[in-house]
């Protein structure tokens, strides 16, 4: 008697309820990881939230869409981490449902579920899909774009003109990748028959006219703005070291994906023999334009953000890896073939649960565990909401008003923002990154001056005391770590520059 497991007879019924299931048990697990083990924002997450509370059209970090939302979600959480938390978690889920809508419009329900779990298996939607930015906002809106340029190419669906317009738009407000994204679409478009057949409408005419509409502001800015813009060419002595810095970032996709690879060739048939009694998800025949389509769509991103990060010596891939990445498990599905067996599936479920979950015991562990190994810092154990409140009050005791600014370590400048009246954050070692301050604004207005010390003194840095002159230092403050271990304890410096009488 063949015996099928529950999830099998799921994935085969109820493929929505699978897909459900799986995205919110990782949403969850994230948030669990967030309030557990974060007591500060991961990586640039501060300085973004910081950016944003000042509304620029443009920054030197980018376009400004991802930046608005996180204050927004910052201020409705009353001025909780958490609020922003929520909000990537949420990016993340969405991504994985229109992932699912997609690829059910391609191979159907049944191999849609299989899609979506080989993508949660891409490590590049693990660890950094709590550090809300560019790069997070842009996979939902980027998945959205290739679902309606499906639709519209596939389906000869007129109405999905207007959701890809916005779509288009606001993915422009967002990462300084979207029009490289827009040009593959394009690309693609004028390359196949059908896609010529679409643009002889005057339906891409308008697309395009919504699309310059939401974008013209931060056009504008980019015009007029020395800051923005591609870095400069390589020269052609640095032409060797740049092809090895592409070939490491190609190297880091494909070990993102590692764990994909891996749960193809655990259920291929060549190995260890074939289970005639595996279970089969079966599928309709993908027609031609949809598998060339999704693989165009599973390679032309990473290998033109790869090159560019390389051509330009850019640390990572441009526009990010996982919008890069998000088509390889559609791209895995269709090359498998109309039918799936689903071989060895202890071991396929027990694989792809530990590559889900790696992420998120990485950064746990790493939180409790590096602290007792060594004295290297974790960035997110600090401890931000004491560390605003002693500072924040101190102003107030002293000054008797309301503190408008803080200044110095740009790490922890920016954790002193976030405190609940709102500091406006100046970066004045970079005074041009923050227009909206000026070091005689801040002068006049007053604010707070932090450092690392480095003494029980609290002597301030050569040239933090140089931008700053006649700084008085206050008593070093202690704060201790998430978990102290073997590193010393958090000394801030700091002192207060007095607001100016009218």
């Amino acid at each position: 008697m063949r015996f099928t497991s529950l999830v099998v007879e799921l994935i085969r019924a109820r493929p929505r309820l699978v897909v459900v299931i799986v995205v919110l048990c990782q949403a969850l697990m994230w948030l669990g990881v967030a309030v557990l083990f974060y007591r500060s924002p991961p990586g640039q997450l501060a300085t973004a939230i910081a950016f944003g509370r000042e509304y620029q059209v443009g920054t030197d970090l980018g376009p400004p869409l991802s930046f608005w939302l996180a204050d927004i979600a910052y201020r409705l959480a009353g001025n909780h981490l958490f609020g922003v938390y929520v909000l990537a978690v949420l990016c993340s889920a969405l991504t994985f449902w229109v992932i699912y809508l997609l690829s059910r419009a391609i191979v159907g329900g049944q191999q849609a579920v299989l899609a979506v779990l080989l993508t949660m298996a891409v490590s590049a939607f693990g660890a950094s899909t709590l550090e809300f930015g560019p790069d997070v906002l842009a996979r939902p809106l980027w998945a959205l774009l290739l679902l309606h340029s499906w639709q519209i190419l596939g389906r000869g669906r007129r109405n999905a003109w207007f959701a890809w317009s916005i779509e288009a738009g606001l993915l422009l407000l967002t990462t300084p990748a979207a029009a490289g994204l827009l040009l593959l679409i394009a690309g693609f478009v004028v390359t196949t028959a059908q896609g010529r057949r679409v643009l002889r409408s005057f339906d891409p005419l308008f697309a395009l006219l919504v699309v310059l509409v939401l974008a013209l502001p931060y056009v504008i800015f980019v015009l007029r703005s020395d800051s923005v813009g591609l870095p400069a060419l390589p020269v052609l002595a640095e032409l060797s070291a740049r092809a090895w810095q592409w070939l490491a970032l190609a190297g880091g996709l494909l070990l993102a994906i590692s764990a994909v690879l891996v749960l193809v060739v655990l259920d291929a048939g060549w190995i260890g023999g074939s289970e005639t009694d595996a279970p089969i998800i079966y599928r309709r025949s993908v027609p031609p334009l949809a598998r060339d389509f999704v693989y165009c769509f599973a390679i032309a991103p990473s290998l033109a953000g790869s090159l560019i990060s390389g051509l330009f010596g850019l640390p990572t891939v441009f526009g990010g890896s996982a919008v890069a990445l998000t088509m390889v498990g559609l791209a895995l599905v269709v090359a498998s073939g109309d039918l799936i067996y689903l071989r060895r599936q202890r071991l396929l479920r027990m694989v792809w649960a530990v590559a889900v979950a790696a992420p998120a015991v990485l950064v746990a562990g790493s939180a409790v565990v590096l602290p007792l190994m060594g004295d290297r810092e974790v960035a997110t154990a600090m401890p931000a909401r004491d560390i605003s409140r002693f500072f924040v009050e101190s102003f107030e005791r002293r000054t008797n008003q309301r503190l408008q600014a803080v200044a110095g370590d740009p790490q922890l400048a920016s954790l002193i923002s976030l405190g609940r009246r709102r500091a406006h954050l100046f970066l004045d070692a970079t005074p041009q990154r923050t227009p909206w301050l000026t070091a005689a604004k801040f002068a006049e207005g007053g604010g707070v001056v932090v450092w690392r010390a480095a003494d029980t003194v609290g002597t301030p840095p050569p040239d933090i005391a140089q931008r700053f002159p006649g700084l008085v230092p206050e008593v070093p403050r202690s704060f201790d770590w998430l978990v102290n271990g073997r590193q010393p304890v958090l000394r801030i410096g700091w002192a207060i520059v007095r607001p100016k009488g009218p």
